[in-house]
């Protein structure tokens, strides 16, 4: 078989189908500076420092700094004193008036700069690549984190909501269609993270920020996009993650970095996954896709037909009353429920019954008993933090055997199907039991033998 790109695409499309089938959820988007770029010709780190350097007359040439200090964050916190101190001066009349009450950060004037220089970038408008967006807006993530500054992704997702710095620590993470803005908003000046002082105080947070988000990382697929590899953003992530979701340096299966290349790469076959230095003596395996046009990509990480009718906001508001019921209402109140009028209700909209798994006792009553478990449920089911676990015993069945229990329906697996597209995969008793079975080392390859050949599948 030729291993070119287009045999590629066909690869790693099936590869991100089934990852996003076995965890049945949408991905969670992890966006950097490089898709600003992309979609808008937004600036670089080096680009907007250059930028400021350009408005600021109490800066030297760029290259007098750059010499001097080779961390960008340095070179903003140089910056951040100079756009001070002119602002005290001739600068005066460029900064509005209630930036100089005595309470307002000293930093506030180049973030200000800043904010107004994003502020101006998506007010022009200047959207390239549309076809590409009009697919990324299919994906419907269920939320979006960035370490972006601008709010080109609050465009693009009108349904979802922003929030901003500090307030992320104090989020419902339960909850679906938000934008997380690690590193503050233009919306926000002062949120912004632009010097030494204000990356000290996010890493003193990075911590907390990583555990709330874990459950995130360990429970959806993740895509990187808009950094490079080397980027320190991805790296931090990844060391406080590593240990948790990646086990004796194995590949982390649910992660993905969408790595732009400019070449024509027709005759070519690019690396499907990327080792990234953490640390002096640790690295993590993620799974890198190469990409010139992203439009495969994005239709990979498609979301399936029920939900592409659902507005996110009116689902965030619909899980934030459930949580408040499970969390205050129930523990004070007993609540009598009728069935029919939920069923009713929920069937108004038809695809919310869909998504929130209520449908006809007779339907399905007896799938539910007999597949009850998602991936994640299995792994939990049988003492494992995450999915990985099961799905690796799972490969060692293939392997073993020849047969792969997920790639039809028998008495361990049934594919929930959506037209011709797999939307999700569930699990039986049986299917625990015979992953027991594998990990205990019991004799287990006979009876899958035998389902496969009573399925026509050997």
């Amino acid at each position: 078989m030729k291993m070119d790109y287009a045999k590629y695409i066909e690869d790693v499309t099936d590869d991100i189908k089934t990852c996003i089938g076995d965890m049945a959820c949408q991905p969670i988007l992890f966006v950097g500076s490089g898709f600003t770029k992309r979609y808008l010709g937004g600036p670089n780190w080096e680009e907007l420092l250059r930028d400021l350097a350009g408005r600021c007359p109490e800066i030297r040439q760029f290259a007098y700094y750059k010499q001097r200090y080779p961390d960008f964050v340095d070179i903003g916190t140089q910056f951040s004193e100079k756009f001070n101190d002119w602002a005290w001066g001739a600068g005066q009349g460029q900064f509005p008036q209630e930036l100089f009450d005595e309470a307002s950060s000293p930093q506030i004037y180049i973030k200000h700069t800043v904010a107004e220089i994003f502020k101006d970038l998506i007010a022009s408008g200047d959207h390239r690549l549309a076809g590409e967006i009009e697919l990324l807006k299919k994906i419907r993530p269920h939320s979006v984190i960035t370490t972006n500054y601008d709010q080109l992704l609050e465009g693009f997702f009108p349904e979802y909501e922003a929030i901003v710095g500090q307030k992320i620590l104090y989020a419902n993470h339960s909850s679906i269609g938000e934008i997380f803005k690690i590193h503050g908003c233009a919306s926000q000046p002062e949120s912004i993270v632009l010097t030494r002082a204000d990356y000290d105080e996010f890493v003193k947070r990075k911590k907390y920020l990583s555990a709330k988000l874990l459950a995130f990382f360990a429970e959806h697929p993740l895509v990187f996009i808009g950094y490079r590899a080397e980027d320190s953003n991805i790296k931090a992530i990844l060391a406080d993650i590593d240990e948790i979701l990646s086990e004796d340096g194995k590949l982390i299966p649910n992660i993905y970095i969408l790595e732009w290349d400019d070449r024509e790469m027709t005759e070519e076959y690019p690396r499907r996954e990327r080792l990234i230095p953490v640390s002096d003596h640790r690295s993590v395996i993620i799974k890198s896709v190469v990409a010139r046009d992203f439009s495969w990509v994005y239709s990979a990480f498609g979301a399936v037909e029920a939900l592409q009718n659902v507005n996110p906001r009116l689902l965030r508001a619909l899980l934030a009353r459930t949580y408040q019921l499970v969390r205050t209402d129930i523990p004070r109140n007993p609540i009598q429920v009728d069935y029919r009028v939920l069923a009713n209700v929920t069937e108004a909209d038809g695809e919310l019954a869909k998504l929130y798994g209520i449908a006809d006792g007779a339907d399905g009553l007896a799938f539910n008993l007999n597949f009850p478990f998602s991936l994640t449920a299995l792994g939990q089911a049988m003492g494992y933090k995450y999915w990985h676990a099961c799905d690796r015993l799972m490969t060692t069945i293939a392997e073993a055997t020849g047969v792969d229990i997920k790639s039809f329906d028998n008495k361990y697996h049934f594919a929930i199907m959506n037209g011709s597209e797999v939307q999700s995969h569930r699990y039986s008793d049986s299917c625990r039991e015979l992953l027991d079975k594998v990990r205990s080392g019991d004799e287990y390859a006979s009876e899958v033998v035998r389902e496969a050949e009573q399925k026509g599948r050997r």
